[in-house]
């Protein structure tokens, strides 16, 4: 029997669809269409409706999709107004939002201010309740002010509360006795608890990750269902799993009580699939660098394992690439460890007041769009540079059924650019590129360098609609020499959704020196924490066979601040060297990231954790068809005259159809190779070979 699954991942510019059979691995169908904004689902079910029959929707065995919902609710995206939310906690905490950390996000700025606190002090409840930081109750707590807390939610038209209590994290009791309150008392109102959502200590985190929680689960449950409608009223009855960002994907109901996982979920799919190469392909470093429409975005993958980070914060400011600490809402969540900045396709050139030319961070999106999609946009765009210098096809895009008008490009940069700086027209799209070049190159030095690693050791895969055509001139700022073009570049992130495992991740706070640890109480609170993801994954479909837990530990230094996060799987807790392994673990890695070790100082344990994962059976890599080193004339589409980086001229250069291509095909630069989705450029002193994937090795000569 014929089981599809379908993968949809919305982006700021473009809505991908990978439609595949699962059991043979055959794409049916793959689709890029703009997004609509102010209504997403609909570029989905109109494209589906295209696409599959009747008899197609029957077979349909899962969907999965990946959404910046989340994120734009922070960013303050229209129709995305932040629902009326209350915060009930611990009697003289009523301000730990505002107060926050003594963390300044513009050291030197004089006028700056800090973020709103995101809910205001007039819906900050206090409530008498004590427990120390063992769990332990010094304080009962005194429920008499919960019906004056309810009678305001009731008149304010609140839609959501946050309850987090002081060391709740370690006992959660009184914080269960005021949720089952506001069940019984209030029946529509969405509730998120601190012992759900982040039961750790720090209790800024804490809270703030709570009340982000609380504030998205209107927004997020409001689009979830609007979309499981549409699919159901489509004929769909296949589950609904969403992308969370920490790399994993979850059924909609369960995101639904988590929508603080799925902030970075856009991003994190491109990431996921690029760990499936690393795997198919056996390649320990991977550099993933993903350029669409609206924003680039970097990450690593070394040993075949994605970093995370549980450091992040929302609606924050970005600077080349960095999230600017102290600017946004922190959420302690498991994040792919990413760097992002807003250069895409669409992204546009200014000149600034010191004739200066400049590049995003603001995007012309899906509409209007560059200049040449004849959409009413007139500023010039990273697209319309590319467009001009020859390296996308003038008659259109997307296998030419998406038309676009060279001419419109270079009228828009003669006046917004070259007629301000005293540039020819060309000169200026150079300019265009090499700056947004210089600017991405940062984002993929964040994840190396930043990182202690040397990215000459990795091989970068590019995809995104826009990541191939500037892979090369990135990977010469980096000196590195490999680079592979997957597939479907501009659908790798969809693609990317249907190489994930469902994962839920559950965390236990224990403070203690590892030499003090009774480790059989520790083996007892990880079995208890897998137990947890058992039952749930039990409930979404999955036989034991196909579940796995993944043990880790979050370790630091007494007197530390933060934590690294140490994998124990295969660490037997019962042995009698087991502190001795752990604290050589730490250590190493502590060296690894930080350059140092301190031998005599004491390590503790400060929170143990779970990865639960659903294993799905993920699709193979198919060999394609195998030729010469030459590849056959009818790969050779024509020849166009090209303006490379670093050139004074237009060089005439060969244009090769992917799809014509065979395995051990060879082209030597300068070259451009074009598909539905995307363009890969080959510059001067770069070769391409494919390989018995399809896939396109691009070396530096």
């Amino acid at each position: 029997m014929k089981k599809i699954v379908i993968g949809i991942d919305i982006g700021g510019t473009f809505t991908d669809i990978i439609i595949q059979n699962k059991e043979s691995g055959d794409i049916i169908k793959q689709l890029k269409v703009s997004t609509i904004p102010k209504n997403p689902e609909e570029a989905i079910i109109t494209s589906l409706q295209k696409e599959l029959t009747s008899e197609d929707i029957d077979f349909v065995q899962q969907i999965y999709h990946a959404t910046t919902i989340a994120t734009n609710a922070f960013l303050g995206q229209v129709n995305l107004e932040l629902p009326k939310t209350a915060l009930v906690t611990t009697k003289g905490f009523r301000d730990i939002l505002e107060i926050g950390r003594q963390r300044r996000a513009s050291l030197y700025d004089f006028s700056f201010e800090r973020p709103t606190p995101i809910i205001p002090r007039r819906f900050r409840f206090e409530i008498e309740e004590r427990l120390n930081h063992r769990g332990e109750i010094t304080l009962p707590i005194e429920l008499d002010i919960l019906p004056k807390i309810s009678a305001i939610i009731k008149q304010e038209n609140i839609n959501s509360v946050a309850i987090t209590l002081l060391h709740s994290y370690m006992n959660s009791i009184h914080e269960q006795k005021i949720k089952q309150y506001f069940e019984k008392n209030h029946k529509d109102i969405y509730i998120s608890t601190s012992f759900e959502v982040s039961p750790e200590h720090r209790e800024f985190e804490r809270t703030s990750t709570t009340a982000i929680n609380a504030i998205l689960m209107p927004i997020v449950s409001r689009y979830i269902n609007s979309l499981a409608e549409s699919f159901t009223e489509f004929g769909f009855k296949a589950p609904l799993f969403i992308m969370q960002s920490n790399g994993g994907v979850s059924k909609s109901d369960q995101i639904q009580k988590l929508p603080v996982s799925i902030i970075e979920s856009g991003p994190s799919a491109g990431v996921v699939a690029s760990r499936f190469y690393a795997e198919f392909l056996d390649l320990n470093r991977v550099l993933s660098f993903d350029m669409g429409g609206t924003t680039a975005k970097a990450g690593s993958i070394v040993n075949k394992t994605i970093t995370l980070t549980s450091e992040y914060e929302v609606g924050g400011d970005v600077h080349s690439g960095r999230i600017v600490k102290g600017s946004g809402y922190p959420a302690r969540f498991p994040f792919i460890d990413l760097a992002e900045m807003s250069s895409g396709g669409g992204s546009i050139a200014w000149v600034d007041k010191g004739n200066a030319l400049r590049v995003g961070p603001i995007s012309a999106g899906s509409d209007p769009g560059p200049a040449c999609y004849d959409h009413k946009g007139e500023d010039p765009t990273i697209t319309d540079a590319n467009l001009i210098l020859g390296r996308l096809n003038p008659e259109g895009l997307l296998n030419k059924t998406f038309k676009i008008y060279p001419e419109l490009s270079k009228i828009s940069i003669e006046e917004k650019i070259a007629s301000k700086i005293d540039l020819s027209v060309f000169e200026s799209a150079l300019g265009i590129i090499e700056i947004a070049n210089i600017n991405m190159s940062r984002i993929l030095r964040i994840v190396t360098v930043e990182r202690g690693l040397d990215p000459r050791d990795f091989i970068l895969i590019a995809f995104g609609g826009a990541g191939p055509l500037h892979a090369c001139a990135l990977a010469n700022e980096l000196e590195m020499n490999h680079i592979i073009i997957p597939n479907s570049p501009g659908l790798f992130s969809a693609m990317g959704l249907l190489f994930t495992d469902v994962k839920h991740t559950y965390v236990k706070s224990i403070r203690e020196k590892i030499m003090n640890l009774d480790y059989q109480v520790v083996e007892n609170e990880f079995r208890n924490l897998e137990e947890k993801g058992f039952v749930v994954l039990d409930e979404e479909g999955f036989k034991e066979k196909d579940i796995l837990h993944q043990r880790f530990a979050e370790l630091r230094y007494i007197g530390q601040g933060f934590e690294l996060l140490i994998p124990l799987s295969e660490i037997d807790l019962e042995a009698n060297t087991t502190s001795t392994k752990i604290k050589s673990l730490f250590n190493e890695k502590h060296k690894a990231i930080y350059g140092y070790t301190m031998e005599n100082e004491e390590v503790e344990v400060v929170n143990i954790r779970v990865n639960s994962f659903g294993l799905i059976k993920k699709p193979v890599l198919k060999n394609i068809k195998s030729g010469a080193k030459k590849p056959i004339k009818e790969a050779l589409v024509e020849y166009r005259q090209v303006l490379f980086d670093k050139q004074k001229d237009f060089v005439k250069t060969p244009i090769y159809d992917r799809t014509a291509l065979l395995a051990k095909n060879e082209n030597t630069g300068p070259a451009i190779i074009e598909q539905y989705d995307t363009t890969t450029v080959i510059p001067l002193n770069w070769k391409a070979k494919v390989d018995e994937f399809g896939l396109i090795h691009l070396h530096r000569m």
